[in-house]
């Protein structure tokens, strides 16, 4: 017999047995630790994120400010006079909807490439964005610019809600509806509705001129416990859908004919995931305004780390989503003093460079998408 120096000698039967890279069995346990280490950062981000800002709070006043409002004597307050009153009705209500909008975002451009079997498409192809905006500009050039903020949310999401439908139905042809279609459609559209807010913005007074530029740059700066209570519903009720939905995402990423051989509806699927993304990002998009890239890039990084499967891809776009929000609006609301920087100009001067980048090293790693 002959022995090999220097083998790996065989695990024993209460050892665990490393998974050799690039198999299943290593993507899906590098996902489990992917979405523990991004609940961690979501976490640990909040608590920061809260203390900072005009009032300081340490991290530990933050954490017993929580605890004792759910029944917990443990932690201090806030030393601070403010510190309650700050962490209550300012940084709470505007951390929680920015990890709401940005769950949803992630979530739904996880979505959007799987069912369109496209790693470019974003929620944007299907007009949510430009609808939402075109709602929310009419109802502030025809009601003024001192409508108040729910009318204005409620328009952007009808608005979105609409346009989508549109997109659809204009695609939609001999009971099929074909991707190319689908997308050149949303590019006429959301062509359409840039027209419609130049148009707005025209006939609008310097007032309400002021207010539509600011809507578009986006901003969790109005957030609010109602505007919260109204968003958590539908994103809450949209991940536990998209979760429902990965399987037959993963089966449609094998090709249409082999989805149908497997059992997909490929049809009711397009359909289903339209109408979840619509819901998705207008609810969110109502109060905050047009937030780009973070419904394109954060898929991707997801996708790198944890590989294609949407059961590990959904969730991890979701966190990874709330995340980067969460970053996004600390950076503007502390980069300059006494300041709160747009916030979609935040994350499309960012994300803008950093998606070519992601092409480039894609294209360079894989020699192009196809």
């Amino acid at each position: 017999m002959t022995t090999t120096v220097g083998a790996a000698r065989p695990a024993g039967p209460g050892s665990p047995s490393p998974a050799p890279p690039g198999t299943p069995v290593a993507h899906r346990r590098r996902g489990r630790l992917l979405l523990i280490s991004l609940a961690v950062a979501v976490v640990v981000a909040a608590v920061v994120a809260a203390g900072v800002g005009q009032v300081r709070i340490p991290p530990a006043e933050v954490l017993g400010s929580l605890l004792h409002r759910v029944g917990l004597d443990v932690g201090p307050l806030p030393s601070h006079p403010q510190g309650e009153n700050t962490l209550w009705l300012v940084r709470f209500p505007r951390l929680t909807l920015a990890l709401l909008v940005g769950a949803a975002l992630g979530c739904a451009g996880a979505l959007m490439q799987g069912v369109f079997a496209n790693p470019l498409a974003e929620p944007g192809i299907i007009g949510v964005s430009s609808g939402a905006a075109v709602g929310a500009c009419a109802v502030i050039v025809f009601g003024g610019a001192l409508t108040a903020g729910p009318w204005v949310a409620a328009a952007a999401f009808v608005g979105g809600l609409v346009t989508t439908f549109a997109v659809y139905a204009l695609a939609r042809s001999g009971g099929r509806t074909e991707v190319v279609t689908l997308v050149l459609t949303g590019v006429a559209i959301n062509a359409f509705a840039g027209g419609l807010l130049a148009f707005f913005t025209f006939i609008a007074s310097p007032a309400a001129r002021e207010q539509i530029v600011f809507w578009q740059l986006g901003s969790l700066n109005g957030a609010s416990w109602s505007s919260v209570a109204i968003v958590a519903p539908l994103v809450a009720i949209g991940l536990v859908i998209a979760m429902a939905l990965a399987r037959r995402l993963d089966l449609l990423s094998l090709g249409e004919r082999a989805a149908r051989h497997l059992g997909v509806n490929v049809e009711r699927l397009r359909q289903g995931v339209i109408v979840l993304v619509a819901v998705l990002v207008a609810s969110g998009v109502a109060f905050t305004g047009i937030i780009a890239f973070v419904g394109l890039v954060v898929p991707h990084l997801v996708r790198m780390a944890a590989g294609p499967g949407h059961r590990l891809l959904v969730p991890g776009s979701a966190l990874g989503g709330a995340l980067v929000l969460l970053v996004a609006d600390l950076v503007a609301r502390t980069a300059i003093a006494n300041a709160d920087l747009p916030l979609g100009m935040l994350t499309s001067l960012v994300g803008g460079p950093f998606f070519f980048w992601l092409l480039r090293r894609t294209r360079a790693t894989q020699g192009g998408w196809a």
